[in-house]
């Protein structure tokens, strides 16, 4: 059972997923926070660093924002990010130069936001990537012919120098892709209309989806049962996207007056995400430990002693672990890079085991995830896109 549960008092809202009673997203908003991820932009060239192929520009915040050669040039690989070394970043832009960017991680207090002219409108289906003729199609998508059916899909119906990256949600869809392409394309036709008509030197020219819109939406092909809320404003806005989303007609929305956090029982499951340490049933126990450069998760056999197979026990408390860690993760909103520390195991069998209990717990994640396995140094690698940006 799917539920999403929404709650606004004053200036702060809480987002929780919960399904089957137990809570697997969680978000907070206050009056401070301003998310700008995935917002597109008219910006200013202020500054050109050679000696870092990168410049920053001005979009019309507080701080400029950060641009580097890659995400200036046209992509010609959705998974590639090599540059041609003969390329300067002096020969790509020019200082004043008007720029049609979008916002692709949050600035903080340290840093302007990082933006890219490499726009991405997503939709449920599908996202759109103008100005690119790449066709890619999510790694979730495992039947090859269902992969095949819907790049030949998309490549018959998209408009030249448009390019899609098809969303897991498109299984078995088809009618509904054409129409989404379609309703994309014309968005982009406007924000484009938008760009080439303003006089101003920075403008906001399209916002993104709140957290709210992105969940329901990501969420509707997974019958949500219920969606309830304390706001009337919110109740007024997710009766408007049921109307325009045919799978959200039996799900039931309710308007509470009443600490919905607290008669749910979400408050207490949400009080242990700020937890550095999570025991684990068996006995042993994974810390999280977040850095600005990536995020560091340990993983303990604490109390376990398990039996006299050593490789076996330690394997159990590294798959208890991983499936903790997957679900942590998740719930947390850990972005970047992640390195996982397991106890450490002979057998490379076991290490492949542990490998693949790993991504087949990160497929019920809607965010993108990329395990690269085990480096030298017997650290697991791997990456996550944040779903939810990081506060200014």
């Amino acid at each position: 059972m799917v539920e999403v549960f929404i709650s606004k008092k004053e200036d702060q809202e809480k987002i929780a997923l919960v399904e089957n009673g137990n809570l697997v997203e969680y978000y907070e908003e206050d009056e401070n926070t301003n998310r700008r991820e995935g917002n597109i932009y008219i910006g200013r060239v202020r500054d050109i660093i050679q000696g870092m192929q990168s410049a920053f520009v001005d979009i019309g915040t507080e701080k400029n924002s950060f641009i580097h050669l890659k995400d200036i040039l046209q992509k010609v690989d959705e998974k590639k990010e090599e540059l041609d070394t003969n390329i300067q970043i002096k020969d790509a832009i020019k200082l004043n130069q008007k720029l049609l960017v979008q916002v692709k991680k949050d600035s903080n207090d340290k840093k302007g936001a990082r933006v890219s002219t490499h726009i991405n409108l997503p939709g449920r289906y599908i996202v759109l990537m103008p100005n690119t003729d790449i066709i890619t199609v999510s790694q979730k998508i495992e039947d090859k012919k269902e992969q095949e059916r819907l790049i030949e899909l998309v490549k018959n119906n998209i408009s030249k120098g448009n390019g899609a990256i098809i969303r897991t949600s498109s299984v078995k869809k088809e009618e509904e892709i054409i129409k989404e392409i379609k309703k994309l394309e014309k968005k982009w036709q406007e924000i484009q209309k938008k760009y080439n008509e303003s006089k101003k030197d920075t403008d906001l020219i399209y916002e993104a989806e709140t957290i709210v819109e992105k969940m329901i939406l990501d969420l509707a092909n997974q019958k949500i049962e219920t969606i309830v809320t304390d706001c009337k404003s919110e109740y007024d806005r997710i009766l408007k996207i049921k109307e325009e989303t045919p799978e959200l007609k039996n799900t039931k929305t309710v308007l509470e007056n009443c600490n919905i956090f607290e008669k749910y029982e979400i408050e207490k499951q949400a009080e242990k995400i700020q937890n550095r340490k999570i025991w684990l049933k068996c006995g042993g126990f994974i810390t999280i430990d977040r850095t600005e450069a990536l995020t560091a998760i340990d993983v303990n056999t604490g109390k376990y002693t398990g039996d006299k197979n050593l490789e076996q026990t330690l394997y159990r408390v590294n798959e208890e672990a991983t499936i903790e860690i997957a679900k942590q993760i998740r719930l947390r909103d850990i972005g970047g890079i992640i390195i996982i520390d397991y106890i450490d195991m002979k057998k490379q069998e076991s290490k492949d085991k542990i490998q693949k209990v790993l991504e087949e717990k990160l497929k019920s994640d809607r965010s993108k995830t990329q395990v690269e396995g085990f480096t030298k140094l017997d650290l697991m690698e791997m990456t996550r896109k944040h779903i939810c940006s990081h506060k200014e």
